[in-house]
């Protein structure tokens, strides 16, 4: 407990320390986005997974140091390889990102040539997974829901575990656009497949999860509404790894899946707008938030009824979250 509180105390505060100056950073080499559901849609910093990963690394790091020289304990293989998985996914993610600023700032035909196709961007996660595969992470006897125990063999490191960090990556890439979502929605479900591995003993699963929840923490403080940074795909694919990662080191696949309902729902609507749809609306003139398809196309789409505030259908959706893992431990258990 020494070393979950300490290094979630130095990922916490490492963040918040490190955020300003990142912010300044971005505003100056024009890595920004626009605040499409503000009024005068002002400018805001983004990429902000890699502030958030030098939070993480520091805490992550620290935890190992304690364990090695003050419990003189190792066998660390898997909690460093779940590391790079992240330090992996965050770089993708920048290079996305990066690929969608070059392209806002040429426009035109011309920027078609620039950057990563979308079809590249949507399997470049799986090259995050490669850590995790060599060191054959987590448990291939695993439980799943509605179908128990099943024996996965090499199917487990070699297809299940890229699987996994591809799914979950892209999924929580989609559910995303509103100021504070995709932090709140990555904190309640970490903190909870945290606590449910920590229960069960998985110890370095567990301080993976709060570890990355604290480095969250601090990044919400400076992407609530009204944000001054944004996650871009650098964080929002990092936040689906983590919980992949969570849960294979730790072997509570079935928990992480469960959790995971709010993401296979938005999947489900992208798949039905053949994901051309934005999960992002239209500002009126009383601040709401009115959904810009007659359809529904995203999960925030359905509080998006003209009588919502962005903040609103944020809390709304976190809420949502929480009942789906209050319903998962009860379906678990311990």
């Amino acid at each position: 407990m020494f070393a979950f509180i300490l290094s979630a105390f130095i990922t916490f505060f490492t963040t918040i320390l490190v955020i300003p100056k990142f912010i300044v950073f971005f505003e100056n080499i024009g890595a920004v986005g626009f605040d499409i559901q503000k009024k005068n849609q002002p400018k805001v910093a983004e990429i902000g997974g890699l502030p958030v990963l030098i939070g993480f690394l520091a805490g992550i790091l620290t935890y190992i140091g304690i364990h090695t020289f003050y419990f003189k304990s190792a066998g660390y293989m898997q909690l460093l390889a779940a590391t790079l998985t992240v330090t992996l996914i965050v770089i993708i993610g920048m290079l996305d990102d990066l690929t969608v600023l070059l392209k806002k700032k040429t426009g035109g035909e011309f920027s078609k040539k620039i950057g990563f196709r979308q079809r590249h961007k949507f399997i470049m996660p799986i090259a995050a997974a490669v850590p995790l595969m060599v060191v054959n992470s987590g448990v291939s006897h695993i439980q799943l829901p509605f179908l128990g125990s099943v024996e996965m063999g090499l199917l487990y490191p070699l297809f299940l575990i890229p699987l996994g960090i591809f799914g979950a990556s892209n999924a929580t890439n989609m559910l995303a656009g509103l100021n504070g979502l995709e932090a709140s929605l990555g904190v309640v479900a970490l903190l909870s497949l945290g606590t449910y591995a920590y229960i069960n003993g998985s110890f370095f699963a567990a301080a993976l999860a709060f570890i990355f929840v604290s480095a969250l923490l601090a990044f919400l403080i400076y992407n609530w509404n009204p944000s001054r940074l944004f996650p871009g795909d650098s964080l929002n694919y990092t936040i689906g790894a983590v919980i992949a990662s969570v849960a294979i080191i730790g072997n509570v696949e079935r928990f992480a899946v469960f959790i995971f309902i709010s993401w296979f729902v938005e999947l489900l609507l992208k798949i039905r707008s053949k994901f051309k749809a934005e999960s992002f609306g239209i500002l009126l003139a009383n601040g709401n938030i009115k959904a810009p398809y007659e359809k529904i196309y995203s999960m925030t789409h359905v509080f998006m009824d003209g009588k919502h505030t962005e903040s609103e259908i944020v809390v709304k959706l976190v809420l949502i979250e929480i009942i789906i893992c209050i319903f998962a431990f009860l379906f678990f258990g311990a």
